[in-house]
């Protein structure tokens, strides 16, 4: 049976109902949530604990208080919202689909291509602004609002926040500016729920007293019940009164409201501490089929009430067709590893940014509580952290996405380099895919970012085995910083490495034969597609070789000419821009060694910003898979033997 969602004409019976208003409203946003979860399930991820602590805000607003629905979203005296956490964006899809924004096929391709990406994209209806890292919000909110006077337009401007959002430096500083400069069409809201990714806030790095924090900056701050209605109302009453200062609601929610099991966390016995289920990930089926029950029951019991019939479509969890995966995960050899090497070096200190789970670290987290430091969502802070512990002799291990690692702390990473001490940097979720979540998590300029520092070595390995040599050279071998590059998701191959594998500085290893073209690639993703396209070629007599180049910026200029001797075909494949990554490096090798005349030369990588979707899909529109691969290097080999000629380019002749 396929996924189907309340359609919006059941929303119309409701809002445009003349019964009891709250009632009403406490309906209409468990519709919003029947839905979510609908939507979220299909597309085999996305957040549903934060989309629905936050819906009877977005309810509310916009059913009360935003005059967009009304004016449009083209009326430059429209009132603005948007969301600066981002990861409550479902919830936010939901509603837009309720009110005929969103088509009902646009809902259920969620986190798929051509459908709604995994975060708040402006390209979608009814999106006034992308989220990337956390803590852009009021600062994007601030020069919306000034805008508005400086056009002497009419409207306000609302953001909503998170509460681990405000361990974010930006997020303070947003509001001293706002303050200074009042703003006073800006109004923020905190969806105060208590938990970040899987974790109490007060446990990560405590934002308490919150309240009295912002007023000390200059805000008019009430706080709320976020679920309560009337105290919905009555909060957005008042701060229409207050003129000369920015306003600020903290609505207290609960994570995962509406579903019983979702409002639960769980006390862990192991550590002590709690930990919350549902932050991100689809729910199992029995999960999926109970909590669909609790909000249908929760949906016909507020109809009966306000003498509504409501049409709830029947849903069964369909078997979702997953990309091919081994389940092995670099992510956990780099957790093992570490551990292992903690045990004879207690020099080693562990740094994490509030992803301790998803970077595998909760093993060294309850091996060595006294080495690990939960910094929570403050890179720059958790990278200047690690320039004082580098400076005081030991080694610091710093973790976060790629994308938030790199790029938001990449200032302080640099003063720290320019000290010469050694730190490791670990940039989980590198590379294209998962693309699920969109482009603000899809890390493809981070080895750019990092690589012209001129003492940091820059290593992306293929599998598990790889990883853990990889981790022994950063904290026993290398000299210098080092940044690692790990895939958070499941290898769709495990790569085998020969049996004389060594894992030397500079230097690759071949994975394939092949005489007539050779790929360099790096990481289990594009070496699976790059041993594809060599498996596809070799079918028709085209011998393609496969060479894993973990190594992305140092290069052995012996090795680099005496593999690519041969060859008058070369290309590079990267899980990254196709600029300022390992291609840029190998040709800067090639031409030291004068060794790139009469070749072809292409490197392969991403000329945009990468689209969202599923993996397969993802990497077939960006032609980056391996059916697309072994096309694009046949035809190649056609043009030039059609030309008679060699020649060279950096770029794809169309």
């Amino acid at each position: 049976m396929p996924y189907k969602i309340i359609k919006k004409e059941e929303f119309d019976k409701v809002r445009y109902h003349e019964g009891d208003w709250e009632l009403r409203m406490r309906l209409y946003a468990e519709m919003c949530r029947y839905n979510t979860l609908v939507a979220v399930k299909k597309a085999g991820s996305g957040h549903l604990g934060s989309s629905f602590s936050s819906l009877d805000i977005v309810a509310y607003l916009y059913l009360n208080e935003l005059n967009v629905l009304n004016v449009g979203w083209e009326n430059d005296n429209r009132d603005i919202y948007f969301s600066s956490k981002g990861h409550d964006v479902p919830g936010l899809y939901s509603f837009l689909h309720s009110v005929g924004i969103l088509p009902e096929e646009k809902l259920l391709k969620l986190r798929r291509l051509n459908g709604l990406d995994g975060h708040p994209e402006v390209r979608i209806p009814g999106i006034e602004a992308s989220t990337g890292s956390l803590g852009m919000g009021i600062s994007k909110g601030k020069g919306m609002a000034w805008a508005k006077k400086y056009k002497k337009c009419g409207g306000n401007v609302y953001v909503l926040t998170g509460d681990g959002e405000f361990q974010e430096g930006q997020i303070w500083e947003s509001l001293q500016a706002a303050a200074h400069q009042r703003i006073d069409n800006l109004i923020a809201v905190m969806d105060h729920n208590k938990y970040q990714t899987d974790m109490l806030v007060s446990e990560v790095n405590n934002i308490e007293d919150v309240t009295e924090k912002v007023k000390a900056f200059g805000w008019h701050v009430i706080r709320i019940n976020g679920h309560d209605f009337k105290e919905l109302k009555r909060a957005f009453s008042e701060i229409k009164e207050v003129k000369d200062k920015p306003k600020m609601i903290i609505a207290d929610t609960i994570k995962g409201r509406g579903v019983s099991f979702m409002e639960k966390p769980v006390t862990e016995t192991v550590s002590g501490k709690t930990y919350y289920k549902w932050h991100s990930g689809a729910p199992d089926n029995d999960s999926y089929v109970k909590g669909l029950k609790e909000l249908s029951d929760s949906i016909r019991k507020l109809a009966a009430a306000l003498n509504i019939e409501i049409e709830i479509p029947e849903n069964t969890p369909e078997e979702k067709v997953s990309f091919k995966s081994s389940k092995e995960f670099v992510t956990d050899a780099f957790g093992d590893a570490l551990v292992e090497l903690a045990k004879n070096n207690p020099a080693i200190i562990v740094l994490d940014g509030d992803l301790s789970a998803d970077c595998k670290l909760r093993k060294f987290e309850y091996a060595y509580p006294e080495r690990f430091i939960e910094n929570g969502i403050a890179e720059q802070d958790m990278v200047s952290t690690a320039g004082g512990l580098a400076r005081m002799g030991l080694i610091p291990v710093v973790n976060s996405f790629a994308s938030f690692l790199a790029a938001r702390a990449n200032e302080q990473i640099y003063n720290n380099a320019g000290e010469k001490t050694k730190i490791i940097y670990v940039c989980h979720f590198a590379g294209i895919i998962p693309a699920g979540p969109g482009k603000s998590h899809q890390s493809i300029r981070d080895i750019a970012l990092l690589g012209n520092l001129p003492n940091i070595t820059i290593i992306q390995p293929c599998n598990a085995f790889e990883t853990k040599k990889a981790v022994e050279y950063c904290i026993n071998e290398a000299n210098e910083n080092c940044a690692l590059r790990l895939v958070i998701g499941p290898s769709p191959r495990n790569i085998e490495l020969p049996d004389n594998y060594q894992f030397r500085i500079g230097i690759g290893t071949e994975l394939t034969e092949g005489d007539d073209a050779v790929i360099f690639a790096y990481g289990p993703v594009m070496l699976h597609e790059a041993l594809t396209a060599s498996e596809i070629l070799k079918k028709s007599g085209f011998g393609l070789k496969v060479v894993n180049m973990p190594w992305l910026n140092k290069i052995d200029l012996d090795w680099i000419a005496a593999i690519t001797d041969k060859y008058k075909k070369i290309y590079v494949l990267e899980d990254h821009s196709a600029t300022g990554g390992l291609g840029d490096r190998i040709l800067d090798a090639l031409a030291a060694v004068h060794h790139f005349k009469g070749k072809l030369f292409e490197k392969i990588g991403l000329n945009d910003y990468p689209e969202c979707g599923a993996p397969e899909e993802v990497l077939k529109y960006h032609e980056l898979d391996g059916l697309s691969l072994a096309g694009r290097i046949s035809g190649y080999r056609n043009l030039v033997e059609k030309r008679g000629e060699n020649f060279y380019s950096s770029e794809a002749p169309q």
